[in-house]
């Protein structure tokens, strides 16, 4: 181990934009155990009432999800909402074809309606544009937004819920350019659907904000020109314009594994390009935003085929230290793009390529859990614009890459701010003096470090709690300057006022 030295300068007049609160959302898709046996449990010791996991509802609150998106994913392009209201008995039993599982329909949308208060989250509802039509998606709308009087809103009232869930996000279909998708469409023949369900969910109620399936992951053949012929189409009835992402280590090197985020922002700036063509070659005056609606670490466990049976294990990936370390970047690629960025779901939040995993009788918390964690509770108000100075190391597939990687926030309201420090090397400690050029604070809140010796170190049920945040002593100010000693493989996030 070596030690070597850094300065981040931060002032607080130099800010990128808002961050969304929607940049930390979930996503919950009828696939393996997340649903059944991750959310919805009734035979669990640990559920409520109404079938609802207690422990995992408690630790989707620690995490202060601002969004959920549901019902899929690969899932929803087969899935017929109906299946999914009423009374419990009389819903069917389905082969459902995507995750060749059977789907029971014993949670549906108004459970889920109910989870997301449960968890004080907002609903990010998602129709079908694969078997589905544009009337099918105009009428969930109605059932879901409209008052009582019409005939959707009525059986909304029937099924025991009077008041409207007015659900606000709408994702149009699910990577619609990828082949495996049920109903899968070309560029143009999606673009053209998209717009008539969106104007016609948008006829039912004018205030929602609708999602437009863009690339699946910019190694799709297609991209970035399914993007460009979708959004120059449906462009002035669509809000946000999606993009999905799995990071994967197959070739386990560490190193540059730990410099993805390179890659992470050169996708979202050349979306983001593509939405600025879109615009102006529509002389438009509308703005449509990203919204990163799947991104997560997936790769250790790739199964998808659950042999026609009921809540199968599926794609249960293990996180390891390196993996809590790349979702602490990717946070902060969600605050360096807040212009553009909106709104973000990672997927998923239980069981299924997810932080936790469930028993019967118990919850393990995986280490990525506190990475967003911490950035999901304390990154408000507007992103800082920094300029870091790092020593570099060397990866085989960037070249030189610097040894931080930073985020900041400051919210001019209570004049708090919070920095988000990835330190990626596997063998210096960097030394590394925070210098404000504005804006200095008065002091340090909290300073929380993630940190371990060895990338592959997971949690387990043995030992769970092997690798979590851990609170260390603040750091003093002194004459606008900190001064932080950074371990290898660590994320620290500081609290001050």
């Amino acid at each position: 181990m070596t030690d070597s030295t850094a300065k981040i300068f931060i002032d607080t007049h130099r800010t990128i934009a808002d961050i969304s609160p929607l940049l930390f959302g979930g996503f919950v898709e009828h696939m393996g155990r997340c649903v059944y046996e991750g959310i919805y449990d009734p035979a669990s010791p640990l559920a409520d009432a109404n079938g609802l996991r207690t422990d995992v509802m408690e630790a989707l609150r620690e995490q202060k999800y601002s969004v959920m998106r549901y019902p899929g994913g690969n899932f929803l392009s087969g899935y017929n909402w109906l299946d999914g209201v009423g009374p419990k008995a009389d819903r069917p039993r389905r082969r459902e074809l995507a995750w060749q599982s059977i789907e029971t329909n014993q949670f549906g949308t108004n459970e889920f309606i109910d989870f997301c208060k449960a968890i004080n989250t907002k609903p990010m509802l998602a129709v079908n544009m694969g078997t589905g039509t544009i009337e099918s998606a105009g009428n969930l709308v109605e059932y879901c937004n409209a008052p009582t009087g019409s005939y959707w809103a009525d059986l909304r009232a029937s099924h025991g819920y009077r008041d409207p869930h007015a659900v606000e996000y709408w994702c149009v279909g699910n990577e619609m350019d990828g082949p495996w998708q049920i109903g899968h469409l070309e560029a143009e023949a999606y673009g053209l659907k998209a717009l008539e369900a969106a104007k016609m969910m948008k006829w039912q109620d004018p205030s929602i904000k609708t999602v437009l399936c863009g690339s699946s992951n910019d190694r799709m053949p297609t991209y970035p020109e399914w993007d460009r012929v979708a959004l120059e189409i449906a462009w002035e009835k669509v809000d946000y314009h999606s993009i999905h992402y799995y990071a994967q280590n197959q070739e386990d090197d560490t190193a540059s594994y730990l410099a993805l985020p390179i890659d992470l922002e050169n996708y979202v700036d050349t979306v983001a390009a593509t939405l600025r063509y879109a615009k102006a070659k529509r002389r438009s005056k509308h703005d449509v935003y990203l919204s990163w609606d799947e991104w997560q670490v997936w790769y250790k466990d790739r199964s998808g085929r659950g042999n026609w049976t009921e809540a199968p294990h599926l794609s249960e990936e293990i996180y390891n230290l390196e993996d809590a370390l790349l979702v602490a970047q990717w946070l902060n690629v969600f605050l360096r793009k807040s212009d553009v960025l909106k709104v973000a779901c990672v997927a998923q939040v239980v069981n299924i390529i997810s932080w936790l995993h469930t028993r019967k009788d118990g919850l393990l918390k995986q280490v990525s859990f506190y990475s967003f964690q911490l950035m999901s509770n304390m990154a408000k108000g507007k992103a800082l614009d920094l300029l870091v100075q790092s020593p570099r190391h060397a990866t085989q597939r960037y070249g030189d890459v610097p040894h931080l990687d930073v985020s900041a926030s400051y919210d001019e309201a209570s004049g708090s701010q919070a920095l988000f420090v990835v330190n990626r090397s596997q063998t210096e400690t960097v030394h590394t003096e925070l210098v404000w050029q504005g804006g200095a604070p008065q002091r340090v809140q909290e300073t929380w470090q993630l940190a371990g010796n060895d990338p592959k170190a997971a949690n387990s049920w043995e030992q769970p709690n092997l690798l979590t945040a851990k609170k260390i002593a603040n750091p003093s100010v002194q004459d606008g300057k900190i001064a932080l000693s950074l371990p290898p493989l660590s994320f620290t996030a500081i609290s001050l006022a």
